[in-house]
């Protein structure tokens, strides 16, 4: 209500406070199932948001992973710089030749597992993009089943105008395709 005392209804409000207010059996019906659609609505909508930002969150956890592996390439490639300098080394006059062969050895080592450590990294990095990409395709199910059921909320509404039964089987028709894509969301299929 505003401050000069006027109000104004949307015309499913004014049918559903007439119904009420009369025995309309129908309007009753729909104004209960429009209820329950509502609230199932609300739970699909709460599941599309947390697969959204699921699937936000295992992408992140790639980008760092990706990174993590970046940088331990990059000090593979530092290694392989100061063994190959190693390595000339050996072929100068006048140095300590098993000196420079042993710290060629210890590059060698010790790039072998930072290499281990990197694709361990490029893997995870893998891994938590998949699982960002189905907990992706998750949210679109549960996104279209709130959908679903927004439509036959809606098309509730117009029943409750028309008073047209076929409207009113659309509407559960339409919440039914929602419930079954819940279900596609929750199996994961």
């Amino acid at each position: 209500m505003s401050e000069s005392g006027f109000h104004v209804h949307g015309p499913h409000d004014h049918e559903l406070e007439h119904a009420a207010h009369g025995n309309d059996d129908f309007a009753s019906k729909i104004a209960v199932m429009t209820a329950i659609m509502a609230t199932v609505g609300a739970l699909f909508g709460y599941q599309a948001g947390a697969t959204q930002n699921d699937a936000a969150m295992f992408k992140n956890n790639a980008a760092i992973k990706k990174t993590e592996a970046a940088n331990q390439w990059n000090y593979y490639q530092a290694k392989s710089n100061k063994q190959n300098l190693a390595e000339l080394a050996t072929s100068l006059p006048g140095t300590d030749v098993a000196k420079y062969r042993s710290e060629v050895e210890r590059y060698k080592s010790e790039k072998e597992t930072i290499k281990q450590g990197a694709e361990k990294l490029e893997a995870d990095s893998r891994e938590w993009d998949e699982k960002s990409d189905e907990a992706l395709h998750q949210h679109h199910r549960w996104a279209q089943s709130m959908t679903a059921v927004q439509i036959a909320i809606s098309l509730a509404a117009i029943t409750l105008l028309t008073k047209k039964r076929w409207l009113q089987y659309s509407s559960y028709g339409v919440a039914a395709v929602g419930v079954a894509l819940a279900g596609l969301a929750w199996m994961h299929v």
